[in-house]
């Protein structure tokens, strides 16, 4: 494979692949393919510790910036830095305006304001949405679902009335 993998990229076409093999009704086949995933995602994650453990959490530190390598760390709840963190870099990284509202960690949903409401509505543009939810998935995937709430409608200016100074020809 080469650099430029995308993990969920991979993550679809495993998916796919599995989803294939079900729809031909062999049962056994599945079994075994679903158990040679989850043996390589094993073997994977225990090589993938072993490198955390000898890095150390600081050497680690600017490897959690690219997607693959934190998409794998946290697939196998190996990412030291904690959730909110993590989300904080999905955002950034996706760069798209918008301010967290509160995450609850029980049912994985992440409020978010739309700062850039674009239609006024609130609801995300296809590509700007989905930028977001493509970042928490490598990012933090504890995040499950994302409910989005528009940015407050901008109040209006106060308009301040008062009483003019007094001009030179009104001064007694």
């Amino acid at each position: 494979m080469s650099a430029a993998v995308d993990a969920r990229q991979a993550g679809r076409r495993v998916e796919e692949v599995l989803d294939r093999l079900a729809a031909t009704g062999e049962r056994e086949a599945c079994a075994a393919a679903e158990e040679l995933v989850r043996v390589l995602m094993d073997f994977y994650g225990a090589g993938l510790a072993r490198i955390v453990g000898r890095l150390g959490e600081e050497s680690l530190r600017p490897l959690l910036e690219d997607e693959l390598v934190a998409s794998l760390l946290a697939l196998h709840d190996l990412n030291p830095e904690d959730v909110q963190t993590r989300i904080a870099r999905a955002l950034a990284a996706a760069d798209e305006p918008v301010e967290v509202l509160g995450f609850d960690g029980t049912s994985g949903v992440l409020r978010l304001r739309t700062e850039n409401a674009g239609t006024g509505c609130g609801c995300a543009g296809t590509g700007a949405g989905q930028a977001v939810e493509d970042s928490l998935a490598c990012f933090a995937p504890e995040v499950t679902r994302v409910e989005r709430e528009p940015a407050a409608a901008p109040q209006p200016a106060l308009l301040q009335i008062s009483r003019r100074p007094p001009t030179p020809a009104q001064v007694p």
